[in-house]
């Protein structure tokens, strides 16, 4: 464990450690020399896969506590029964954005935990939002912000994060093209743009949120390094990374929102196909709606608006997995 005299050291607890980017933002906390807590599933990751033991390779200088972060009894009893934290960080969210998922863990989970700080003295929060919710159609964006009007409500010294893509969610094409395949596209390609930011990026931005008071109470939309990029730039770039002629295949948009609709009537007939319904709107939400700051004036996306950090590009990561230099992590997102 690090020592807790190093100046500006914190006791902090963590919620969705496991994924790649609450990862990354465990490490950033220890390396500044905070005593992190973190809360995993005794088999976590996508499908259970990560062992106790392999968790706790994963999240090195961390103290692990195992269990369900929606039991509200274990949270009560192993995580703040008689323990101090300075500040809570939450990387915690659904992995599927299915409702039942999305209620259970995007809002509840998280005021169940919220509660107990606050009787436990905890005095701050830094939340990781999405910036989809700034025009809420989902599910799972009604949720989040559900959670965070009660967060800007508890007292607590926050801080709302809401980044913009990610490298890990838009990388997912890499290995198609290198196999031969075409770019998948929906429309033209120049339908959405934004600023993607990395793990790594992100995550330091989510420690400073700790210290620096003009991070405090507030919501924070955040990219990474400009400019604003769209699906087709993306193709074109990886494509010439390989020396190739572009390949595009295209699918209307509509495409899903018809999916939906027809799910959603067979849905009367076969309840469980509504949640199958609530997927197909998400992907056409992805696949319409740009990832930047929303001009609520002109109903417009703004790059130039949207707030950027790090250095780290979309483009250097791809570089880095065709070269072999770095591979996907997708240990614990299935969607986000």
């Amino acid at each position: 464990m690090n020592d807790s005299s190093t100046p500006g050291a914190r006791r902090i607890l963590v919620l969705g450690g496991t994924g790649t980017i609450g990862r990354a933002t465990v490490a950033a906390l220890v390396g500044r020399g905070h005593e992190v807590i973190c809360i995993a599933r005794p088999k976590a990751g996508s499908g259970g896969k990560l062992t106790q033991e392999k968790t706790a390779r994963l999240l090195q200088g961390a103290e692990v506590r195992f269990g369900d972060v929606t039991d509200p009894a274990f949270l009560a009893e192993q995580v703040f029964h008689d323990q101090q934290f300075h500040a809570v960080v939450s990387c915690l969210a659904s992995r599927t954005g299915e409702p039942q998922d999305a209620w259970a863990i995007d809002y509840q989970a998280h005021m169940d935990v919220l509660s107990l700080a606050k009787e436990a003295g905890v005095t701050q929060m830094v939340l990781l939002s999405a910036i989809c919710v700034q025009k809420p159609r989902l599910v799972f964006q009604h949720a989040k912000l559900a959670f965070e009007k009660a967060l800007i409500e508890s007292g607590l010294t926050y801080s709302i994060v809401r980044p913009t893509a990610y490298f890990k969610s838009l990388a997912g094409q890499v290995a198609r093209v290198k196999q031969g395949k075409p770019f998948f596209l929906f429309g033209d390609g120049k339908l959405t743009a934004c600023k993607p930011i990395s793990d790594a990026d992100l995550a330091e931005y989510l420690a400073d949120c700790l210290q620096d008071v003009s991070l405090q109470n507030k919501i924070l939309p955040i990219g990474g390094p400009g400019p604003a990029i769209t699906p087709l730039e993306q193709g074109e770039y990886l494509f010439s990374l390989l020396g190739r002629t572009p390949r595009f295949k295209s699918v209307p948009a509509s495409f899903l929102s018809g999916v939906a609709t027809f799910l959603d009537w067979v849905a009367k007939i076969a309840p469980p196909l509504a949640a199958k319904a609530e997927l197909a709107r998400i992907g056409h939400y992805y696949a319409t709606e740009s990832m930047l700051v929303l001009d609520t004036e002109t109903g417009l996306y703004d790059a130039d608006a949207t707030p950027e950090t790090g250095t780290d590009t979309l483009f250097e990561y791809c570089r880095r997995l065709i070269d072999g230099s770095e591979t996907a992590d997708r240990v614990d997102y299935d969607l986000f």
